[in-house]
């Protein structure tokens, strides 16, 4: 018998995979911002947390992306998967 994953839900804590493309807005929204934030250095492929904000039908959701330091990310309609740019729910051991 085959079991599909069940969708995501607001409120759950999952791993992001940061991508070039996120590293570089983090990065440009702390050169413009006046005091400049701390936050720890970044770089593609890291794996941070993050909590669902919304999901949408066809699966993907919205994600507050926790950062090491003083600002967040906003991530629209990212998918679960592996590759940067996506989310993964933590291994339970």
């Amino acid at each position: 018998m085959e079991t599909s994953t069940p969708r995501p839900t607001p409120g759950l804590i999952v791993l992001y995979k940061l991508s070039a493309d996120d590293v570089a807005q983090i990065t440009q929204r702390i050169k413009d911002a006046e005091p400049r934030p701390f936050v720890n250095p970044l770089e593609a492929g890291a794996i941070v947390p993050a909590v669902v904000v919304r999901v949408w039908p066809v699966g993907s959701a919205n994600l507050h992306v926790l950062l090491d330091g003083e600002i967040t990310l906003w991530a629209t309609s990212r998918s679960e998967g592996t590759e940067p740019g996506t989310w993964a729910r933590p291994e339970r051991g």
